[in-house]
């Protein structure tokens, strides 16, 4: 065997792997703010991810959670006041804004079109080490992450899941692709060698657009409660799905009630979705879909059936 051939074969994939980290690193980092921010509990730190050219910074809810401002620090040496634009704790996130922008945005990407084992660099400032590194690979995706905001509680849905080392002050910072784009905002270390992040894709993107617009997510109701159920052979295979929303309560005088959705029936679809569980029902439960028309259809005693709710406003 050529141990030399070898040694160098092993070199070059290390290389190879070093130039990407060491690429996404030049390209995130000075775009990765640390968070200083100081409540009635006490201060607190954090890492942020500048998102917009006019000052707009992304980060962790529970980062900022009872601030209304603080301090960023970022790669270059600057430092600026930050206020908190909005929070939204049900997604564990949070927009900021400083007065003047230092730094270039990052690229979003979308975590949907992620894979296990792909890699994945964070940046971050754990443990107080501004412009922290780490890497790893997506150990997992469509995991989810229990969220409350009062009384009302949600999960977060589709977070990923990672080796890449997180600690304490990496929440609100960045997850990365090879290529650099920003596919998810680190929220929480859940154990030894595991980290999760919220992901960027459509859904976050309208939550940070309605954060932006009104400074709180609006989100609407529908008024059903389900359990995942596997689909009757025949009805998987005309519909191309293989399980639904088994409807287990509807509130009276909700807009599920008001449409003509029972208890037993099935939810296969809303809005031209499919609808695979309570997760994909909740997706479809943010601003626009106040007030809207929302086409539905049901398995109810082996037939399809459609109907239209019209969804309220949560808590209004």
């Amino acid at each position: 065997m050529d141990t030399d051939h070898t040694e160098r074969a092993e070199d070059a994939a290390l290389d190879a792997y070093s130039r990407v980290v060491t690429g996404v690193a030049a390209r995130v980092l000075p775009s990765v703010a640390a968070l200083s921010v100081r409540t009635a509990r006490g201060a607190g730190a954090g890492s942020a991810i500048t998102v917009g050219t006019d000052g707009l910074l992304l980060t962790s809810a529970h980062v900022v959670q009872g601030a209304r401002d603080g301090s960023a620090a970022f790669g270059d040496g600057t430092e600026a006041r930050f206020r908190v634009v909005g929070a939204d704790p049900l997604s564990d996130l949070a927009v900021l804004r400083v007065d003047e922008a230092t730094v270039p945005p990052v690229e979003l990407g979308d975590a949907d079109t992620l894979r296990i084992g792909q890699l994945v660099v964070a940046v971050g400032n754990p443990m107080g080490l501004a412009g922290s590194v780490t890497a790893g690979v997506v150990s997992g995706l469509g995991r989810s992450l229990p969220a409350r905001d009062g009384r009302v509680t949600r999960l977060i849905e589709d977070v990923i899941q990672t080796d890449a080392a997180l600690n304490p002050g990496n929440s609100g910072g960045a997850l990365a692709d090879s290529a650099g784009r920003v596919i998810g905002v680190n929220t929480a270390v859940a154990g030894y060698g595991l980290g999760l992040a919220v992901p960027i894709n459509a859904t976050t993107r309208q939550i940070v657009d309605d954060l932006i617009a009104n400074g709180r997510v609006r989100r609407a109701w529908l008024g059903v409660a389900g359990v995942p159920v596997p689909l009757p052979p025949e009805v998987a295979e005309r519909t191309g799905q293989r399980r639904g929303l088994r409807v287990v309560e509807v509130v009276p005088g909700s807009p599920a009630g008001l449409a003509g959705i029972y208890l037993g029936d099935v939810i296969l679809s809303a809005g031209g979705r499919s609808v695979r569980d309570g997760q994909g029902l909740q997706r479809l439960m943010l601003g626009p879909a106040i007030g809207t028309r929302l086409p539905v259809t049901v398995l109810r005693r082996g037939a399809l059936v459609d109907v239209v709710a019209v969804p309220t406003e949560l808590g209004r």
